[in-house]
């Protein structure tokens, strides 16, 4: 688990706060204006001549493990990071100039990358690992609109989430837009409950993202009573429903996700069937185990099952579909707790910067294969099912 934020000195004025950290080679031929870019210099590397660096154009040194007094001089330095390894060469990060704080906003290699929108939702689920606050988020949508330049252009997959990215209006296709200009080749993941394309003109308003996103929606239950229960919404079941038939008719692609504890469980073996007979062209389900954060900590006595006494019945579910031709994922529930016929739709689905193991998984056959837990997960989450297995009977 590598952080996304560590502490740096920062000598000079940073002419901009989102910078991409390059090294030399790359930062010469990059293609990344160079008033956006830190050269990363590491302790031993070769001389650098700082003056030309500032005649080039550069925005500042980076240099993780110290600076340098004749550097400093030259050009705006960020420098002694209280934890080097946060940041490499191809990342993107904001730096505060009053108090030194590095924040990695992209990561080159890492397994997930996603864009915060929002903090505002217009639903309250139940297990919201992001609880929502009612914030402008233009400043947000300013930042992103800097960063998205800064992407590496060859990036498989981009995600989107909040809050409820819908609720920043014509700011959406402005990102949608962005994304179109920089990121051509790159596909995109967006987190939406899916309410708001209910209205057509929204749905409409989304259209850039035809043929290169993927809407990831939410749906809790095959019977409203119960969806507008988790989500603490009246009325979101129907509204999700016809923004998921909204989306499809526009030729948009849909992911459908449902989170699985103890007021989910009870429809889980309906669940599949509904999607089967009512949304077909979906292009992927989700079941997901929960991320204890948020409202989940709060909410634990009212959503907690041990994985263990469902994992034979979301089994169930995720053939059902799979085996009727919609590609289905098991996510953030580890192979331990999961019977072994489950494996195979099983994912490593946890962002590397919040994933973790227990100490029980050292030395398990099939670690490599597993999703293992999120940070936030505690004795107060640990289902009593988990347990390395050996490598004879892992091949079994």
């Amino acid at each position: 688990m590598l952080p996304l934020h560590t502490r740096a000195k920062v000598s000079g004025t940073l002419p901009h706060p989102v910078l991409k950290v390059l090294g030399l080679a790359e930062a010469l031929g990059t293609a990344v204006p160079r008033d956006r870019v830190a050269v990363h210099l590491p302790t031993g590397g070769p001389e650098v001549d700082f003056a030309a660096l500032q005649e080039l154009g550069f925005a500042a040194l980076f240099r993780p493990d110290g600076g340098t007094a004749a550097g400093g001089t030259v050009l705006p330095e960020i420098h002694s990071l209280s934890h080097p390894e946060v940041v490499g060469t191809g990342d993107v990060v904001r730096v505060r100039q009053d108090n030194g704080q590095v924040g990695v906003l992209y990561r080159r290699g890492a397994n997930a990358n996603t864009l915060f929108l929002t903090e505002q939702c217009n639903s309250r689920c139940l297990m919201c690992s992001q609880p929502p606050r009612d914030e402008d988020d233009l400043w947000r949508v300013r930042e992103l609109l800097e960063l998205i330049p800064l992407v590496d252009p060859d990036l498989a997959q981009l995600g989107f989430t909040g809050g409820e990215p819908t609720l920043l209006g014509p700011l959406l296709p402005e990102l949608l837009r962005a994304c179109a200009a920089f990121l051509p080749q790159t596909g995109l993941h967006i987190l939406t409950n899916g309410r708001n394309f209910s209205d057509p003109t929204v749905a409409d308003m989304v259209g850039d993202a035809l043929g290169r996103a993927t809407w990831a929606i939410p749906l809790y239950a095959d019977v409203p009573a119960r969806h507008d229960y988790v989500v603490q919404a009246k009325g979101a079941f129907e509204q999700t429903v016809q923004g998921v038939y909204n989306l499809a008719e526009r030729g948009h692609v849909i992911e459908i996700r449902f989170v699985v504890h103890a007021q989910t469980l009870p429809r889980l073996r309906e669940f599949p069937e509904f999607v089967w007979r009512n949304m077909p062209f979906v292009s992927h389900v989700a079941f997901m185990g929960m991320e204890p954060m948020g409202y989940a900590k709060v909410n634990r006595n009212l959503l907690w099952v041990d994985p263990l006494d469902y994992g034979h019945c979301l089994s169930e579910a995720a053939w059902h579909l799979q085996d009727r031709g919609i590609p289905t994922s098991i996510y953030n529930v580890p192979l331990c707790v999961l019977p072994e016929e489950a494996w195979p739709l099983a994912r490593q689905s946890i962002s590397d910067w919040k994933n973790t193991y227990e100490p029980a998984c050292d030395g398990c056959a099939v670690k490599q294969s597993c999703c293992g837990f999120f940070a936030s997960h505690g004795p107060a989450w640990r289902s009593r099912g988990i347990k390395p297995f050996e490598r004879m009977e892992a091949a079994e």
